[in-house]
């Protein structure tokens, strides 16, 4: 039996994914649960390629993290971190993909700057971060920032950070959700996470 982990750091308890427009609040996100499958998603590589999710998440167990954008200096200080965890995950097996609204050309940015070497994906149009209940109405002093961010695609929501353990079959293994976007989980705890979900 696979051992299943759930870390869910959330003020206000689940009700379920149907939702009805975007939540107001980061704390009144419904997001998939542990079991649940990634929904399958159309994204965009750094280089504007359409890129499939359902076929990278097929290729290796995968931490998938998703971050509200290069112009966040706490999302910058996570991707660094993760890229310091990077070698004793892939050592594991996995793989790590993050996802943003950034546009393309901007993923580039974030990728030099923070010296990433993990795969960073463009969701700009946050059909993924909506299906998998994260996505709620950016306060009106992002739209700025959001619109120039994702190339004048996204003017209105904002994903909740967000770390899932996916298994090959797409499935929802360990999740790490933190409504306040300054708190993200440590190298530490992910690792012993992904370690614990290996047979």
């Amino acid at each position: 039996m696979k051992k299943i982990i759930s870390l869910v750091l959330l003020v206000i308890g689940f009700a379920g994914n149907a939702q009805s427009g975007l939540p107001q609040e980061a704390t009144d996100i419904a997001p998939l649960l542990i079991g649940e499958k990634i929904p399958n998603s159309t994204l965009k590589s750094i280089d504007g390629n359409a890129v499939s999710l359902k076929t990278v998440l097929g290729r290796k167990r995968t931490i998938l993290v998703f971050y509200r954008g290069g112009w966040c200096p706490y999302c910058n200080l996570h991707l660094a971190a993760l890229g310091e965890a990077e070698k004793e995950l892939l050592d594991l097996g996995y793989q790590i993909v993050a996802i943003s609204p950034d546009a393309p050309k901007n993923l580039k940015v974030t990728e030099e700057k923070d010296k990433v070497n993990y795969l960073l994906l463009s969701d700009s149009n946050g059909d993924l971060a909506k299906a998998m209940g994260i996505a709620f109405q950016a306060p009106d002093k992002y739209k700025s920032i959001l619109t120039k961010g994702s190339d004048g695609v996204n003017t209105n929501f904002l994903p909740v950070p967000s770390v899932f353990i996916v298994n090959l079959d797409g499935e929802i293994e360990f999740e790490h959700i933190t409504p306040d976007y300054k708190h993200r989980i440590s190298n530490d705890l992910l690792v012993a996470a992904a370690k614990s979900l290996i047979k």
